[in-house]
């Protein structure tokens, strides 16, 4: 089976989420990825542990090989040198100071190569006092943006971020920018440097109350002052303990909907509710309306009544539900793996849809350095030489 990638080479030389993501999703359609690690290993792999069977890191080092490189000596940067001289593609995630150090300067590679895209991801932007500032998804995508100040409760301090979730959001920036680079490569012969950063699409995610305040809107203010009070765009309990949200954007309309499916349709001759002014100028009755209803509601039921009057809701659901979705197996956003491990049946496809081409199955992701020998064979590297490096510790091999 052929797959849209295939002839890509890929040096996926970056750590631990953004950036390498970008190379899975490559990877997921065919491209030839290689992960150069450190012989300790990406400290990616051990997140949370060893007893949490590196699960990160099936998720997304799956289809990709793997050469155990020590770039801190000569030797193992001249060895990375080679392994770029033919490739496509070169995603990093290192600071200013390391590019330096591992003698990876775009100017320098583009001599060497001048078909390479080479592909940066920071934390904070490539220029500025903040450059070479360590950042991870929590500090620079949640915090920094805004985003975590628009989450915290009313009264409040903000909670701390789930991970991955600016990660992963920023893998789908460098991998677009990567394949414009890679389109435009086609039209001039020549590659490109593409960037991006974890607050740069931290604050394109929080876009709308950013240009909010850019226009003197400050939703920030407002929550501090009065919380989210809109009784159609609000979070409610069910009887069964769970949790419905509601996000009805156009409530003159849909005031009568909403009065019939929670079993009070007499709301809408009450002459307190006589149009959308007054129902607003209420909301915090008419939200306690809401809430007091659904309490007595079961979940499942609540649903079947907003379907019937077609209204925009979800249930909140669980991360040990989501991933039993049947609906999300059905679209393939939770899909098989061809692995043994009984911790990784399944996986989370990316969200990429080509209709007519095929991902590559998920494979079991790779030990550090198990492709080693096989990757420096194809850059032509003699037997010899393999040995000699191999015995150095400059190369791992497992």
């Amino acid at each position: 089976m052929s797959h849209m990638l295939e002839g890509l080479k890929i040096i996926d030389a970056a750590s631990y989420l953004a950036a390498p993501g970008a190379a899975t999703i490559m990877a997921d359609f065919g491209a030839d990825v290689i992960k150069v690690e450190a012989p300790e290993g990406d400290a990616y792999r051990t997140l949370h542990g060893r007893h949490h069977h590196d699960y990160n890191w099936h998720l997304t080092s799956r289809n990709k090989r793997d050469i155990g490189l020590d770039i801190s000596k000569a030797e193992g940067r001249a060895v990375l040198h080679r392994l770029i001289d033919d490739a496509d593609v070169l995603l990093i995630n290192f600071r200013e100071d390391q590019i330096k150090k591992y003698e990876l300067e775009y100017e320098s590679l583009k001599q060497r190569n001048p078909r390479l895209i080479y592909a940066q991801l920071t934390g904070f932007g490539t220029v500025g006092p903040d450059k070479n500032k360590r950042g991870f998804d929590a500090t620079g995508w949640w915090a920094r943006s805004g985003i975590l100040d628009l989450l915290k409760p009313h009264g409040g301090s903000p909670i701390f971020p789930p991970g991955g979730v600016g990660d992963h959001a920023s893998a789908m920036t460098l991998f677009g920018a990567i394949m414009m680079s890679l389109y435009q490569r086609e039209k001039i012969g020549e590659g490109r440097y593409v960037s991006t950063s974890l607050l740069a699409n931290g604050c394109w995610a929080n876009g709308m109350s950013l240009q909010g305040a850019i226009a003197g809107f400050d939703l920030g203010g407002i929550l501090d002052k009065k919380g989210y009070r809109s009784p159609f765009s609000m979070v409610y309990k069910t009887r069964d303990e769970c949790f419905i949200i509601f996000v009805l954007t156009n409530p003159a309309k849909e005031w009568p909907q909403v009065a019939s499916c929670l079993g009070h349709p007499e709301w809408v001759e009450d002459e307190r509710f006589g149009d959308i002014a007054a129902i607003m100028k209420q909301r915090d009755l008419v939200r306690g309306m809401f809430a007091e209803v659904i309490r007595t509601k079961n979940l499942a039921d609540l649903c079947l009544s907003l379907d019937e009057q077609n209204l925009t809701y979800s249930a909140i659901e669980k991360i040990s539900d989501v991933v039993q979705d049947a609906h999300l197996v059905e679209n393939e956003i939770i899909i098989k793996t061809d692995s043994s491990n009984p911790d990784y049946q399944w996986t989370v496809a990316n969200p990429i849809v080509v209709h007519g081409e095929d991902k590559k199955a998920p494979s079991d992701p790779p030990n550090v350095g198990e492709h080693s020998r096989e990757i420096l064979a194809e850059v032509g590297f003699e037997e010899s030489d393999i040995e000699k490096l191999l015995a150095s510790g400059v190369v791992i091999s497992r």
